[in-house]
């Protein structure tokens, strides 16, 4: 028989995290202990990532349904950041409660994974300082969140990365939140095309699927879908969505777009169509984000991965994961995952 049991953190971020929508000095998400009666030594560990301001399940009742989940495992409701935490918990457990949800080449440390350098928003200053890092890094592949601060700023951000590196020397991506004005998209879309974009995430609100499409056909640069694969539940929502707005790409954050099941189901969805993807995490602790790298290595992803989350925290578990460059690599070395939950309980997650 199935237990369960859940506890509330609070990491805190190095620096204030921004994005067009908000500011962020912490971040809030639940740890969750599977085991099994008739097995008790062994232990799984997962994370129910809520995303306070951004997900629709972020509601007053989300510990109610957490517990009732704890409750009856075997029965979780359609809660995007319960099934993720308890789809890795049982993966864990199942696989000997080491923090090893699969085995592939990237579990066995053989293979890495290639992941973009994430560059929060800010000031000018604070932007421009960033990019440097990341690009002395070793990253060759830079995700810009912009709409935060003045368009003509961002503009010459981008013309400072491009005077001094190509698009063959730096692939950018850009993510805009749904910061746009729809009256505006397509104006800006066109100025920010002069510097070789490689995508731009959700550039205006989701669930304005007629606008959106008409953005896709006639943006210079290609469309990923982020914020917008949110809150669907079935395929046939989902392929009616993708038929109507036509994206170049979609990126899954699965504590955010129904779990691992249902982001599997995006992604048959999505090469069905011819539409590109790529997965990404959604500032969840290191027990997540390590779970969604084990996710994405059975794919061999041959673009890089939004994957780079996990040092914007003070206070993070210890995870086998580790990053040189812009390489994403998992190390041998196993990690019991009740020494995880008992860290989760110290208080400097308070």
């Amino acid at each position: 028989m199935l237990q369960a049991e859940y506890r509330h953190i609070s990491l805190r971020f190095k620096e204030t995290a921004i994005t067009s929508r908000s500011k962020m000095n912490s971040k809030e998400t639940y740890v969750i202990l599977l085991r099994d009666s008739d097995n008790p030594e062994r232990y799984g560990i997962g994370e129910c990532a809520l995303f306070r301001g951004l997900s629709a399940e972020d509601t007053k009742d989300y510990e109610k349904l957490l517990a009732q989940a704890c409750s009856s495992p075997l029965d979780l409701p359609p809660v995007s950041s319960i099934r993720f935490g308890f789809e890795s918990a049982l993966a864990d457990l199942t696989n000997g409660g080491i923090q090893r949800f699969i085995k592939s080449s990237f579990t066995d440390g053989e293979k890495s994974i290639t992941i973009n350098g994430l560059v929060w928003m800010g000031d000018k200053r604070t932007m421009k300082k960033r990019i440097a890092q990341k690009l002395n890094q070793g990253f060759k592949c830079v995700k810009l969140k912009i709409g935060g601060i003045s368009f003509e700023d961002e503009i010459e951000l981008l013309r400072g990365i491009r005077n001094e590196f190509s698009s063959s020397d730096i692939e950018l991506r850009l993510d805009a939140n749904g910061a746009f004005d729809p009256q505006e998209v397509l104006n800006k879309l066109e100025r920010l095309a002069e510097f070789d974009i490689h995508s731009i995430e959700q550039p205006i609100k989701p669930r304005q699927w007629e606008k959106m499409a008409n953005i896709c056909e006639l943006s210079p640069i290609p469309i990923a879908l982020d914020e917008e694969l949110i809150g669907y539940n079935g395929d046939g929502v989902k392929a009616e969505m993708l038929d109507t707005i036509k994206p170049s790409y979609i990126i899954l954050k699965p504590s955010l777009c129904g779990g691992f099941e249902e982001a599997d189901r995006w992604i048959a969805l999505s090469k069905e169509r011819g539409i590109g993807w790529w997965a990404t995490s959604a500032l969840e602790s290191n027990i997540g984000l390590n779970a969604i790298a084990q996710w994405v290595s059975k794919y061999e992803p041959a673009i890089p991965q939004g994957l780079g989350t996990g040092a914007l925290y003070v206070d993070n578990f210890p995870s086998p994961l580790c990053l040189q460059g812009d390489q994403l690599s998992c190390a041998k070395e196993q990690i019991n995952s009740l020494t995880l939950w008992d860290i989760a309980h110290e208080p400097v997650y308070g």
